[in-house]
């Protein structure tokens, strides 16, 4: 059985699409860590995961990123062996006024999830960056290859970094990876 972690934020729509195109495949535990669980909007969300997955083959886990004690206890009682992360402080003008929150989130919250991957190893990483880190580039559609050196946000660049530190773990630490752009 795949023990997968998934890392979210407060995108219901966007997690209940995955949640069940990962119910379709058999033999899958999930664990799900968020930090807005437990409010109205959200019991209405749990009833939709529920009917989803009426095996129960997933657990919600209220939680922060930023605490690593609880992401290392974690990861070491399930030893997951694929980690989704989908959490992020989101928005680009919200980070002109509140930068914190995405150092907060972005940075160490992402840090303390590459590390308990490296502590804790896994097959595979997946992790969302975002289509901002292009920045002010002209070409449309953007490719993979264009250069994204130059953010024109903090949220921007927070996500570059993310990649960064991915691709540097990955070749350190051997842990596979792949950014959603």
């Amino acid at each position: 059985m795949n023990k997968i972690i998934k890392l979210t934020n407060k995108n219901e729509k966007i997690e209940t699409i995955y949640l069940d195109k990962l119910c379709r495949f058999k033999n899958e535990e999930l664990l799900f860590i968020e930090n807005n669980l437990f409010n109205k909007k959200n019991k209405k969300y749990e009833k939709e995961l529920n009917n989803i997955n009426s095996n129960n083959t997933y657990k919600f886990i209220k939680g922060d990123l930023v605490n690593r004690e609880l992401l290392n206890s974690l990861f070491n009682d399930y030893k997951f062996d694929i980690v989704v992360n989908l959490a992020a402080q989101a928005g680009v003008r919200y980070s002109i006024t509140n930068p914190d929150a995405y150092i907060k989130s972005n940075i160490i919250g992402f840090y303390n999830i590459i590390e308990a991957c490296r502590h804790n190893p896994v097959e595979h990483l997946v992790f969302a960056s975002s289509s901002s880190v292009y920045g002010s580039n002209k070409k449309v559609p953007y490719s993979t290859d264009d250069k994204v050196d130059n953010p024109v946000s903090l949220y921007a660049a927070t996500k570059k970094s993310n990649e960064l530190m991915a691709h540097c773990y990955s070749k350190l630490y051997d842990i596979p990876s792949t950014g959603l752009r």
